[in-house]
């Protein structure tokens, strides 16, 4: 792999980024950390792009935040440790705003921040051989970036409360019992079946891509009349593209549909 501490690698409307510091498991340091936000800038600016896949390059997919960098030495005032973190968490969690779907390929472990990137993203495909954890406590500190929320989100309060209590670490197969991964496969198959999950979200009309993936998170916190809202604004809207039109014709003349995002 090449010294970028992200590489970007794209196959027609699918693009992949890769942490690339396997030397340090990819932890999350300052060097990848702007890395990694400069190349989501760059994919939210792209409308070409229709999902997304996340991994890491070596053994793991990412383990965190860099102990280094993490560690605020002596001396460090809360306001200050404060305004370093929240300005450090929406780096990694601005996969979550983009408007195409964002697929984690996990290949192996996925520890406190890294899986807090991973359960930023809208699926997560893991490897037999992965291995995920919230060791926050375990370290003496708070969870931080969005760890609560998205853990809760995914697996239930009973579970991630044991999670966060105990610490310990599960493997693939576990995590796919409790919600937390999509789906586990052979380490082999792993980007092959990430990116054919990618694929068929790619073939898919791009403008409800986008609207969907903001009603899903919408609907976390919201009631079913505030849904029936949204979609009573959304649905009309896409009723209204040329992309619909192409969508009945291909139904009609029994072939796949080839959508432009109009």
């Amino acid at each position: 792999m090449g010294s970028e501490p992200v590489l970007v690698a794209r196959s027609g409307d699918v693009v992949t980024l890769t942490l690339n510091r396997p030397e340090i498991r990819n932890a999350m340091n300052v060097e990848l950390t702007d890395a990694f936000t400069a190349a989501v800038q760059r994919i939210g600016a792209d409308p070409d792009v229709r999902a997304v896949v996340v991994t890491g390059a070596g053994k793991a997919f990412c383990s965190g935040g860099d102990l280094g960098w993490i560690n605020p030495g002596p001396g460090a005032s809360v306001p200050e440790m404060r305004r370093k973190m929240r300005s450090f968490y929406p780096q990694f969690l601005a996969v979550r705003a983009l408007d195409v779907p964002v697929i984690a390929a996990i290949n192996g472990p996925a520890i406190g921040a890294g899986l807090c990137l991973a359960m930023a993203c809208d699926l997560r495909v893991a490897s037999d051989a992965a291995t995920l954890a919230a060791p926050f406590t375990r370290l003496g500190m708070h969870p931080g970036m969005a760890a609560t929320y998205l853990l809760t989100r995914l697996v239930g309060t009973a579970r991630a409360s044991e999670l966060l209590f105990t610490s310990r670490t599960i493997d693939a197969g576990e995590a796919e019992h409790i919600g937390l991964v999509n789906r586990v496969v052979p380490p082999d198959e792993l980007m092959d079946t990430a990116t054919q999950i990618a694929g068929e979200i790619a073939s898919n009309a791009p403008i409800p891509m986008g609207m969907v993936k903001r009603a899903i998170y919408i609907a976390e916190r919201a009631d079913m009349e505030t849904m029936l809202e949204y979609e009573g604004l959304a649905q009309p809207i896409t009723m209204g593209t040329e992309d619909l039109l192409e969508g009945l014709k291909a139904v009609k003349e029994r072939r796949p549909p080839e959508f432009e995002g109009k």
